[in-house]
């Protein structure tokens, strides 16, 4: 990545008079709401009588102006624009006005959204690390209760639990205890050693992030014997609020984020607890939309520009507004999605809802016939229907048998002991009215 330019102190009597003129102030503001890396910054059009390194010194002075944050030991820094505080103020408003009210997600697909989406979440984050299989075959074994194959479903599967873990653990505060158990869950039975799930790297263990194309280490993190340290502070950072400044959550959250993939203080897993702990606090401070949401599938599949915001921080004398400006906007990215599922969720119940006084069926039994419809060869068993629903066996089963006397499945034999249930087609559906 190409290093931005040295400013001299010589230039900021300059800088201050070209911050004055109205026409580089919307230059900067349209420049710090993407907030732009220097290789961006310029090309951009330059305002009159300015070269691009005069226009990025101001966009650096703007940046410490509205600077909030700094973690001294690693000179960190956090800036806040009007951009991200637009978007806080339209998350806050979001998550728990509309929500609040009972109106965003409707009743009839609450419950199968919030599973559906820590599904999704903890898909996406074990793919992010490498994880190796498709959403469906992982969603097959969630749903069905199955143990893990290989690998690459016992990282979905550690990933699923550490997301329960985190929303019943919601009102702890951060420890290194808490830490250690929720690193614990994301890596049992996946690291190399064992003994290192739970636990902090040591100096025998040579951590460094590698470009898995080109082979280029693009991260040394800070020395194990930092460790310790780095965590008590992290957990005093995270417990209280700052005396001098007001961080909103939702960068707080984001800023934890950040410091546990920095530092890297697992030999493996990292970028997985990171997340976690994000989740958790922003669960922690209020945003309990957050259960309906995958942020981790809208990073995975911006995986490039993740990596950028972190090696833009590192490379730009750890400024911190690269990755959070990215976070935000996935977390816009998130919230929109959720907001087009629940318009189709909304259709769909419209467009169904003569069903249930034409046959009688209840609200899991229409989501049933939902699922088979999008895939007509699925097998679907009791077990499914217990995890997708939550509800218990003899409710699953009693839902399923139901649409058997309907006309609408019937029971097959997967095996000599297991049974499931599949869809029937309108021929033999009109075939049994006739015998009937």
């Amino acid at each position: 990545m190409e290093p931005t330019p040295k400013i001299s102190p010589s230039l900021a009597e300059k800088v201050i008079r070209l911050y004055a003129r109205p026409d580089v102030r919307a230059a900067v503001e349209k420049i710090n709401d993407d907030y732009l890396y220097w290789s961006d910054v310029k090309y951009r059009p330059l305002p009159d009588g300015m070269s691009a390194e005069d226009l990025w010194a101001v966009v650096k002075f703007s940046r410490r102006v509205n600077q909030v944050f700094e973690w001294p030991k690693y000179h960190i820094t956090v800036s806040v624009t009007n951009f991200m505080q637009r978007v806080c103020h339209d998350l806050d408003m979001n998550f728990g006005g509309s929500w609040g009210n009972g109106n965003l997600l409707p009743e009839e697909g609450r419950e199968r959204y919030l599973i559906s989406s820590l599904m999704e979440e903890a898909i996406s984050s074990s793919q992010m690390e490498g994880a190796v299989t498709t959403r469906r075959v992982a969603k097959e074994m969630l749903r069905k209760n199955q143990s893990p194959k290989d690998r690459s479903q016992q990282m979905i599967l550690n990933n699923y639990r550490a997301i329960q873990y985190l929303v019943e653990h919601k009102e702890n505060t951060l420890s290194e205890a808490f830490i250690l158990d929720v690193h614990r869950l994301m890596t049992f039975k996946t690291m190399k050693n064992t003994m290192d799930a739970g636990r902090f790297r040591s100096a025998n263990d040579d951590i460094r992030v590698v470009n898995e194309i080109t082979g280029e280490v693009v991260h040394t993190p800070p020395a194990a014997s930092e460790i310790p340290v780095f965590i008590e502070a992290l957990c005093e950072f995270v417990n209280h609020e700052q005396d001098s400044v007001f961080i909103h959550p939702i960068i707080k959250a984001i800023i934890l984020h950040f410091m546990i993939a920095y530092v890297h203080p697992f030999v493996d897993g990292n970028g997985r607890t990171a997340r976690a702990l994000f989740y958790w606090y922003m669960l922690k401070q209020g945003y309990w939309l957050m259960e309906y949401l995958s942020i981790s599938r809208i990073i995975y599949r911006s995986k490039t520009s993740y990596e950028k915001a972190f090696l833009c921080t590192e490379n730009d004398g750890m400024d911190m507004g690269y990755f959070i400006n990215y976070h935000l906007k996935v977390m816009s990215q998130s919230f929109k999605e959720l907001r087009e599922y629940i318009q189709r969720k909304k259709r769909s119940i419209s467009e169904t809802a003569l069903l249930p006084k034409m046959h009688g069926l209840n609200r899991r039994q229409i989501e049933i016939l939902t699922v088979f419809n999008v895939t007509p060869n699925k097998i679907m068993t009791v077990k499914e229907v217990q995890n997708r629903f939550g509800v218990s066996d003899p409710t699953a089963r009693q839902d399923l048998v139901s649409l058997v006397e309907k006309g609408f499945l019937t029971e097959i034999e997967i095996n000599k002991v297991k049974k499931g249930f599949v869809k029937v087609n309108s021929v033999q559906r009109e075939e049994r009215k006739i015998k009937n």
